[in-house]
């Protein structure tokens, strides 16, 4: 039974593979979206959502504000976002918006903490899908606000305030999208980390399709139960929460969603799975086809193998070396989409080509787009078209003449024995009458 709880500081990928550590970065601009919540003339809730100006400041309690600006000073604690962070500044997208606890008033467990202490969430992104990175940030007031402190009561925030929060929980996903194929082991990532020791956690992993949640995997350290599978429970106690999937099939796919709940805080990413296979093409002929005038020929492109469904099939020709305009072909009919054990799929495209002398020359190509593809797929052939042979038909001819001479040869004598021996019964027969 697991119940307790070391988190130790995962190593950054980015002093791995030698990119740039943004481990001493000191402020980054990062928009405030503020929420303007309140009830209509009905009584139904309304919000409105308001960007403003603000900066991510690094620093220590008592530091002024680099900029004119909001700014969320973020003091040291045993959580730091930036630990997570790999890339370069320029690919940061960064969002403060406020987090209202539910109505769950409790203590942090921490020093310096107060009841009335104030929430916000910093979600870190990368700008090309490396991760995703949210940090809750917890401000304690001068006083406590009147009432309960929720969305329908905000504290006030002015253009140039300057709120002093610690990171209380960090929660992240290196693989925010994960795109594999049929029969793979992908493993998504999930990472948390707390600010204290033996916290009250729970770890979930559900998949949400067709606008239905299943559970994947739970677990309480509380309890020290886990439900499912797919998440090494061991590894929790060091704030590795990820996910490896069975082999991946066609049901695999979805959203997968992993959440941290540490009370008050909680927090979650959503992983979107896709399944995508490349198409296997081929067509019927060699690279290059012969073809006699008159003959015609049937050319059929296979794409096979695909997943998902849509794919795109051309067939066009261009003169040799290539042409700024290929002629598209409109005789192009198509098989219905065949559907494998494995789930993916097959399309045929074909046409008969029964070519003129001017179309000798050309290269006639099929071209298979798929959204697995950066580039499509081309396949071709050239045509190469001659008339028939003369020397054949002239053998052809003599030979026809050869065997109707040898036919006349053998029946023109039997012709003229047979009116011979019939004219002679004739004569016999008028002499006895």
């Amino acid at each position: 039974m697991l119940n307790t709880f070391d988190f130790r500081v995962f190593k950054c990928r980015e002093c791995v593979h030698g990119s740039q550590s943004l481990y001493d970065l000191q402020w980054l601009p990062c928009p405030f979206v503020d929420e303007n919540v309140h009830k209509n003339d009905e009584g139904h809730t309304e919000t409105k959502y308001i960007t403003r100006e603000a900066v991510l400041q690094f620093g220590i309690v008592g530091d002024k504000a680099l900029h004119p600006t909001i700014t969320f000073l973020v003091t040291a604690s045993k959580v730091d976002m930036r630990r997570y962070l790999e890339g370069t500044e320029d690919k940061l997208q960064c969002e403060i918006r406020r987090y209202s606890t539910g109505g769950i008033v409790m203590r942090w467990p921490t020093a310096g903490e107060q009841d009335h202490d104030v929430w916000f969430t910093c979600t870190l992104r990368h700008s090309e899908g490396l991760f995703v990175v949210t940090t809750f940030l917890r401000h304690t007031t001068a006083a406590p606000a009147e009432g309960q402190v929720d969305f329908l009561q905000w504290i006030t925030v002015n253009d140039r305030d300057l709120l002093t929060t610690s990171a209380a929980m960090v929660v992240l996903t290196r693989t925010p999208a994960v795109e594999v194929g049929f029969l793979k082991e992908p493993n998504l990532h999930c990472q948390f980390a707390v600010d204290h020791k033996l916290p009250n956690a729970t770890v979930e992993w559900r998949l949400q399709k067709h606008g239905e949640r299943s559970k994947l995997f739970s677990y309480s350290s509380r309890t020290g139960k886990a439900e499912g599978s797919g998440v090494a429970v061991k590894a929790i106690a060091a704030g590795n929460a990820s996910f490896k999937l069975p082999p991946t099939r066609k049901h695999s796919e979805g959203t997968y969603i992993c959440s941290v709940m540490v009370p008050p805080l909680f927090g979650s990413h959503d992983i979107p799975l896709t399944l995508s296979e490349q198409p296997r093409v081929s067509i019927n002929v060699g690279s290059t086809l012969s073809m006699i005038l008159g003959k015609d020929q049937k050319l059929i492109c296979d794409a096979e193998g695909y997943y998902p469904l849509d794919v795109n099939i051309e067939w066009y020709r261009e003169a040799a070396g290539g042409s700024p305009t290929p002629l598209f072909l409109k005789n192009v009919l198509y098989s219905s989409h065949r559907l494998h054990q494995d789930g993916t799929y097959s399309l045929s495209a074909f046409f008969y080509l029964q070519p003129s002398l001017e179309d000798s020359g050309y290269k006639y190509t099929c071209r298979v787009s798929h959204k697995s593809l950066l580039t499509p797929i081309r396949k071709s052939f050239s045509l190469i078209v001659t008339e028939p042979d003369s020397t054949l038909w002239y053998i052809t001819a003599i030979g026809f003449i050869i065997a109707m001479l040898v036919v006349l040869c053998y029946v023109l004598p039997q012709y003229l024995a047979g009116r011979k021996a019939a004219k002679k019964v004739r004569m016999k027969v008028g002499i006895e009458e």
